[in-house]
């Protein structure tokens, strides 16, 4: 059976990069020939991954709707329209559930679930005229089981969470493709390395671009709104 081709992709905005994950998506896009755009709350962090990949970076509250906004607008002016919308910011809040800042709780829940609504929301608009893009939201371990003292984050990622499903099924029949990815474990850094005496018992953040370049190349006979990821070792 010959599988109907992919419709090619050309450039990539990446919200809430940095040194992991997001870094090795912008190595990985780059090195197929998307322009890349990276967008943060402060830019100077990304100023070396900008010279090794050719991305642009780009300031942006995610959870402030004008600053999203503001962010599409540059990006289109600088590289085009991103028909590879990846929204990988997080707002991490812990804390026993008593004592925990009502405010501080709200502004997790604005980064982690708002913002990607908001990204989500500016990103669709550009796609659906097109029939053409995707949008990949990333998820955690909290996506789908909440863990004691982490109550704003499995709340910010049961939120993303449900925002790319009911997403996914509004979009796949306009041709836009949106999947939300289980980041089920922890992932290697240069901070927190893999241990000697248990190789690959964390996520290798290569690894995790190589999927969801799988998957943006999925045929849409065959599209995956959901995936989850995690070491072989991973209790689940």
């Amino acid at each position: 059976m010959t599988l109907a081709p992919t419709a090619a992709f050309h450039r990539a905005l990446i919200v809430g990069a940095g040194s992991g994950l997001s870094a090795s998506l912008a190595r990985l896009f780059a090195g197929h020939g998307l322009s890349v755009a990276l967008a943060a709350r402060t830019t100077e962090k990304l100023a070396p991954l900008c010279a090794e990949t050719g991305a642009r970076a780009f300031t942006c509250d995610a959870g402030n709707q004008a600053s999203v906004a503001d962010l599409f607008t540059a990006v289109e002016a600088a590289i085009g329209s991103p028909d590879v919308v990846i929204y990988n910011a997080s707002g991490r809040l812990r804390g026993p559930i008593e004592t925990l800042d009502p405010a501080d709780v709200a502004r997790a829940l604005e980064i982690s679930a708002f913002g990607g609504f908001l990204v989500g929301q500016q990103a669709a608009r550009r796609m659906i005229p097109q029939h053409h893009g995707a949008i990949l939201f990333t998820g955690a371990s909290a996506s789908i089981k909440g863990y004691p003292q982490s109550a704003p984050f499995a709340m910010g990622k049961f939120a993303l969470r449900g925002l790319a499903q009911s997403m996914a099924r509004e979009l796949a029949p306009q041709g836009v493709h949106v999947a939300h990815f289980v980041i089920d474990g922890g992932i290697a850094s240069a901070s927190r390395p893999v241990p000697a005496e248990a190789p690959d018992s964390l996520l290798d953040p290569d690894a995790i671009a190589l999927t969801y370049w799988q998957i943006l190349h999925q045929p849409r006979s065959a599209w995956t709104w959901e995936i989850e990821l995690r070491p072989w070792v991973e209790r689940f």
